[in-house]
């Protein structure tokens, strides 16, 4: 929703009934992904788009329907060889759509006009403020389309009385995406327990979530980091190079650095620690102890999404050495990626960072690093989990790699 909540709230301002058809599910090579959405104005105007093309007109007649019927619909588009081409959705994939009216006061059985909360969600996105919106995408008709709007300092709507410990767990849910700065599905029994899909009674959530920017910090100035910083912001970072060294770390060495910062790596840290999440980046290329243990001391007992350090395995282990001594336990210890990177055989700056990038996807998506046609099962996964024999083979094939090619940059 993202791509059309300017236009949004240009209708919401005005006070304007409009439908917001969205993206709940999808299977097998539909084009979007959950959280895609297509809006009908109560003029006829449209914005937006949950398939490339594919079932747009289907799903605009949807929004019209909602609009003359002011209740939330639901609606699945399936390919098949007798309907493919029926509603355009020749991809192979299969969508389902949620479609909710906005600016109608319904009957009070029903689910209520989720303007209000949904007013929260555009103010905040144009503030670039954290916000989490949670529906029911799927289950029973009482409960369809019912939301609640999370932010970090609290929750906003309701779910009736005989529902509220699904209400409270869909919080719950809402709150742990939003932390990761994740839009996900999730399938909860009446009573708010996790469980499978194809158990009867359940209830589907999409939960949506708009978050600024996460943020990858690169300290060291040094070559191998202007190709890090450059990948960092492809992947849609807001990259950060901090070096102690005003010669090295200047704007002219890192174009593609949101911000270049002088300070010595640590003092940065601290001054900036309150601001970082899970979902940050900090990648340390000094490979410099005098630089390096005092950041690594206070990054690994922060609650980041990575912390890696360039070096070769000897510069490892004194580093590991160093940390001991100054305090830090074996579980913080087993945060540290080090030395950063997957093993590609990469030599050149460009590679290196290409490296570096896959270890953070990989540990972000719960990628096992491993080549997709030496993996089984599926190829898109659940973040932060691998199948038994992706993990299996990632440890095998670690074990086996040539001491070469774990070796990089460094003393």
């Amino acid at each position: 929703m993202r791509d059309i909540a300017e236009r949004l709230r240009t209708w919401h301002a005005a006070g304007d009934r409009y439908a917001v058809a969205t993206v709940t599910r999808v299977s097998g090579s539909a084009p979007r992904d959950p959280g895609a959405a297509l809006a009908v104005h109560q003029d006829g105007s449209a914005v937006g788009s949950v398939s490339g093309g594919c079932v747009e007109a289907s799903v605009y007649e949807l929004c019209l329907r909602a609009l003359v019927e002011r209740r939330p619909l639901r609606e699945r588009f399936e390919y098949s060889d007798s309907d493919a081409f029926a509603v355009g959705l020749t991809c192979g994939g299969d969508l389902e759509i949620l479609v909710q009216p906005v600016g109608h006061a319904g009957p009070a059985e029903d689910t209520g006009d989720i303007a209000p909360l949904l007013g929260t969600v555009l103010a905040r996105i144009a503030a670039g403020l954290p916000v989490a919106l949670a529906r029911v995408a799927d289950g029973p008709d009482r409960l369809l389309g019912h939301a609640l709007v999370v932010t970090p300092e609290g929750c906003h709507g309701t779910f009736p009385s005989r529902s509220a410990a699904l209400g409270h767990a869909v919080e719950t849910e809402a709150r742990t995406l939003l932390e990761a700065g994740r839009t996900g599905v999730r399938t909860l029994a009446p009573d708010g327990r996790p469980c499978p899909g194809d158990v009867p009674g359940t209830v589907t959530v999409l939960v949506e979530t708009w978050a600024p920017p996460p943020r990858m910090l690169v300290f060291g100035a040094v070559d191998f980091a202007a190709a890090v910083v450059s990948a960092g912001r492809f992947l849609g970072y807001h990259v950060t190079v901090c070096d102690a060294r005003p010669v090295f770390a200047t704007t002219a060495r890192f174009p593609d650095a949101h911000e270049v910062v002088v300070d010595w790596p640590h003092r940065y840290l601290d001054a900036q620690a309150s601001a970082l999440d899970g979902r940050t980046a900090l990648c340390v290329l000094t490979h410099d102890a005098k630089f390096d243990i005092p950041l690594l001391l206070r990054a690994l007992r922060l609650p980041l999404g990575f912390v890696g350090a360039m070096g070769s395995r000897r510069t490892h282990a004194d580093r590991l050495s160093r940390l001991r001594d100054a305090g830090l336990g074996q579980a913080e210890l087993a945060r540290l990626r080090s030395p950063i990177g997957l093993d590609l055989g990469a030599r050149t700056p460009e590679e290196t960072a290409v490296s570096v990038a896959a270890e953070i996807i990989a540990l972000r998506g719960g990628g096992s690093g491993l080549p997709l046609s030496d993996v089984s099962g599926a190829i898109h996964h659940a973040p932060g989990r691998t199948g038994a024999s992706q993990a299996r083979g990632h440890a095998l094939s670690a074990a086996a790699l040539p001491a070469h090619h774990l070796v990089q940059a460094g003393p």
